[in-house]
């Protein structure tokens, strides 16, 4: 079961253009996207209203897509325009457009009722369209349910054992207690750990041998959207209290767009506000984080298949686990909530 009524990410701006269709499947349902001559981002159901072939393999003609099965038009805004051999549009025949915006970047797509898709509840993600943060744009695809991904972006205590030479640094990490907040549509997340070993990544990018002060505070808001300010700042510089002079700092933006029960979209990136005229820099931080990704990755997909034998076992909680379940249980009681209001429309 997937929320409907809330935005998710539908890609990088740069993966849709206005010279080749573009196909991703979201929430269960196949959808297909352009650029019309304005450069606007269209969004369409990927069936034809006629045959229900998908549209992904037709043909752009002046903005407008043409069904390359049975020759069918349609514009941006989902109205059939042209039937070969008739000059009547049949009844039915239009297709209803998604609601998207784009935005620092990415493009967000609103699954449900489209009355309800408010522009304003779109976590803001500034850094990803700033020139004072650098960054490598990516995604990757995973082939399980994105509540396993969302429970590890949750757990921060995983680090220093799943990716102890990339992302992690010292056990003790794991055993800083983070400090976990409610809020609007999700819960932030704040840990420090202080007087401590700099993560592998950031000894790369700054050959420090000292220890650090290190945060990590995020904000996870439905249905899967990750913003992270985090950082290192030589130990006893009072980066905790406010001040990150001669801190390295990092913005992280992730978010999870299930494609479906048992598949989902991953798209990442972890900018920087130092060593913007060294490109090397962005290169070295992007293969860390995708180096520690593909930890997460394989070690998510063994998890789920081992679950797969069993799907009556029941996860044993840890103290650590708090924040994970919040979230899992805000996002059950919010789907739950949608389908009752459905259910009574």
């Amino acid at each position: 079961m997937f929320l409907k009524n809330t935005w998710y990410v539908a890609g990088w701006s740069h993966e849709i253009t206005d010279t080749s269709l573009f196909s991703r499947t979201i929430t269960g349902v196949p959808v297909v996207f352009w650029r019309d001559a304005q450069g606007r981002v269209a969004a369409l159901p990927d069936r034809c209203s006629h045959r229900g072939a998908p549209l992904s393999r037709g043909r752009l003609e002046d903005g407008e897509l043409r069904c390359m099965y049975h020759g069918v038009k349609f514009n941006c805004e989902g109205a059939c325009t042209f039937v070969p051999g008739q000059e009547r549009i049949p009844p039915g025949a239009n297709l209803a457009p998604f609601p998207v915006v784009e935005r620092n970047k990415w493009v967000w797509i609103w699954m449900g009722e489209a009355a309800k898709a408010d522009p304003s509840l779109i976590p803001d993600t500034f850094w990803l369209d700033s020139p004072q943060w650098h960054y490598k744009p990516d995604c990757m695809h995973y082939d399980v349910n994105y509540l396993l991904i969302a429970d590890n972006l949750l757990d921060f205590s995983h680090l220093p054992f799943v990716h102890e030479k990339t992302l992690g640094g010292s056990t003790e990490y794991a055993n800083v207690r983070a400090d976990v907040q409610h809020i609007d549509r999700g819960l932030r997340v704040e840990r420090w750990f202080m007087d401590a070993e700099p993560a592998p990544f950031v000894k790369r990018v700054t050959n420090w041998t000292q220890n650090v002060d290190r945060w990590n505070m995020y904000d996870f808001i439905l249905p899967g959207v990750f913003m992270m300010d985090s950082g290192s700042a030589p130990a006893g510089t009072g980066a905790r209290e406010g001040n990150r002079v001669g801190a390295v700092q990092f913005r992280s933006a992730q978010a999870l767009t299930p494609e479906t029960e048992n598949s989902t979209h991953y798209f990442f990136s972890q900018a920087h506000d130092f060593a913007l005229d060294d490109p090397s820099v962005t290169d070295t931080v992007h293969a860390s984080v995708v180096a520690g990704f593909k930890e997460d990755w394989d070690m998510i997909h063994a998890q789920a298949g081992i679950l797969s034998l069993d799907p009556g076992f029941k996860m044993m909680p840890l103290n650590v686990d708090n924040a994970l379940g919040y979230f899992r249980w805000l996002m059950g009681r919010s789907i739950s909530a949608e389908q009752s209001l459905a259910r009574a429309a």
